[in-house]
């Protein structure tokens, strides 16, 4: 009994399939009118595309490597002692591992804690790869390396020339965790190793570095990406992202064009600024000479009994007096401010220790050049200010310490005792500004509205860094209700802080 005959022809290899599919096709340029998709599901057509599958992916199947096949190959390598590892890699990740080149040799440079090399234990850094899946290595550019590698998985047969260093074996090395403060994206960056092993982070994230064995790219995670980031990623040294910012000023400087006229002597960030009332003691906008990369942090619990000092910080009219007398209001036995010195005299109704603290001209001068005051300023021939102490009996008494302060104020705040958790009210885009003021009666011009944008740009830029978190004041009433949910996260749950407040 004969078989019968399939509803479409066999084919074994992609020039049949290719045949097929033109023979089918053809008629299609002589029928007017007919759809390509109704063509497309017939029966005939489905089997055809199956069979283009599944020929395709038997064509692009690599054959097996077999261990004959290895050991003929490495007889091309003389009198050399070689070593045949394999390695299981997962499709579309990294190996874990980079390479550089020495003349003709691709050597490996680094292994990646966290990937399918290190986890192997088969492959370390020193080690010439001769070949991979019977593919001749020697000769080739790391860039031809790694795209090599990053199209491969699946079992990878490496034969290699073993390293002649004898290391010694590896310290466990302790995790540090660290706050940014710059951007990186890898792909941007011409000097890192291995792009694909790059790992990207914005201003104000918290990497865990666990290597720093070499200086010039730690490798680290990212916090809350541990459990989806298995292999973990390059990121810039320190002292290496230093040198780098500091070459990238010194050529900005060089290119820096000459203007005409009177502005060409003008110094950069030398403009002429509005006087105002509390100038920091000692202190300018930033320390243009620092060079800002990385900062040490370490996890902090609030104790019950001694609440951080809230710090709000923001332009003139970003709400952020409005937010703290709002707590102030509407919390009194929680939230209390610290008592200002002042030189001028006691008016009536007064009370010295609730209202001001009441020095003289003398005392007040002493404290300022002995570093007691947070901020200070003259108006009207009297002095006033802020001191560590007043902030501290705040914090002593068991509330907790609000305090709305300029800029200039924070590196002072910081580098003391008192650990405050600093706040930036962000104002939201020009056009809500402007709504959110007139329902206050204010009528800003354009220009005004352009300055507190801009003066926003200035402090993120300038003071970003000292930060803790930010609220965009888009709504008052919303604002609020996130500074206090923050305020009270600071009761429940731990916050990184520099490292160096708790040595």
């Amino acid at each position: 009994m004969n078989k019968a005959s399939p509803p479409f022809p066999l084919i074994s290899n992609a020039q049949d399939l290719a045949q097929e599919v033109q023979t089918v096709l053809k008629p299609v340029h002589h029928k007017e009118g007919q759809e390509l998709t109704t063509l497309l599901n017939t029966p005939h057509i489905q089997a055809l595309l199956l069979a283009h599958d599944k020929v395709a992916e038997q064509e692009m199947q690599l054959e097996p490597i077999t261990d004959e096949r290895v050991y003929e190959s490495i007889g091309q390598y003389g009198g050399e002692t070689v070593k045949i590892v394999r390695i299981e890699k997962a499709r579309d990740i990294p190996l874990g591992a980079t390479v550089r080149n020495e003349m003709d040799s691709v050597i490996i440079s680094r292994i990646v804690k966290g990937g399918a090399a290190e986890k192997s234990g088969l492959l370390h850094e020193g080690d010439e790869v001769l070949e991979i899946n019977g593919i001749e290595i020697r000769g080739k550019d790391v860039n031809e390396v790694f795209d090599l590698l990053s199209d491969m998985h699946g079992t990878l047969t490496f034969v290699l020339i073993p390293s002649q260093q004898i290391k010694p074996p590896p310290a466990k090395e302790t995790v540090i965790h660290v706050k940014a403060h710059f951007d990186y994206d890898p792909s941007d960056d011409p000097y890192v190793p291995c792009r694909e092993l790059g790992l990207s982070f914005q201003k104000g994230d918290i990497l865990h570095v666990i290597s720093q064995e070499d200086p010039n790219w730690w490798q680290a995670y990212r916090e809350g990406d541990e459990d989806n980031q298995p292999l973990a990623g390059l990121v810039p040294g320190k002292s290496f992202q230093q040198q780098r910012e500091a070459m990238k000023q010194t050529i900005e400087e060089d290119k820096e064009p000459e203007k005409s006229g009177k502005l060409w002597c003008a110094k950069k960030n030398k403009k002429k600024r509005k006087k105002v009332l509390y100038n920091a003691n000692k202190n300018d906008d930033y320390d243009n000479e620092e060079i800002l990369t990385y900062e040490e942090m370490s996890l902090y619990h609030q104790p019950a009994n001694r609440k951080r000092p809230i710090i709000l910080i923001g332009p003139q009219n970003c709400g952020q007096n409005e937010l703290r007398q709002r707590l102030m209001n509407k919390e009194k036995d929680r939230f209390a401010s610290a008592v200002p010195h002042t030189t001028r005299n006691r008016r009536d109704q007064e009370v010295a220790g609730r209202d001001y603290h009441f020095v003289s001209r003398q005392a007040f001068e002493a404290d300022i050049a002995a570093g007691k005051f947070i901020e200070h300023g003259e108006f009207e021939k009297n002095l006033y200010g802020t001191s560590i102490d007043s902030v501290r009996q705040v914090i002593n008494s068991g509330k907790i310490c609000l305090l709305s302060l300029r800029t200039q104020s924070l590196k002072t705040l910081r580098n003391s005792d008192l650990k405050p958790y600093i706040i930036f009210i962000a104002p939201p885009s020009q056009e809500r500004l402007r709504a959110l003021l007139a329902k206050e009666g204010k009528n800003p011009k354009p220009e005004e509205l352009r300055e507190i944008i801009e003066k926003t740009r200035e402090m993120e830029q300038n003071n970003g860094h000292y930060f803790d978190t930010a609220i965009v004041n888009s709504d008052l009433d919303k604002a609020y209700q996130e500074l206090l949910r923050l305020i009270n996260k600071l009761d429940t749950e731990p916050q990184w802080v520099p490292s160096t407040w708790l040595r």
